[in-house]
């Protein structure tokens, strides 16, 4: 909905992330951003998921 403080929430965390925890002054090639996609999903744990990776609380979910 536009003018929604919620809308993008979740690009500007996993921006965010990507800024502070990973890329910090460094360059990429496309795979390595592949990389870093599989890393956010699937081995970095996340506090409000209960300590798991995003594609364990799907599946927790599932």
């Amino acid at each position: 909905m536009k003018g929604c403080p919620y809308d993008n929430t979740f690009a500007e965390a996993m921006f965010k992330v990507f800024k502070t925890e990973f890329a910090n002054g460094a360059h990429f090639s496309s795979l390595e951003l592949d990389d870093y996609v599989h890393w956010l999903n699937n081995i970095r744990i996340h506090g409000t998921l209960g300590y798991v990776t995003p594609v364990e609380c799907r599946k927790q979910a599932l």
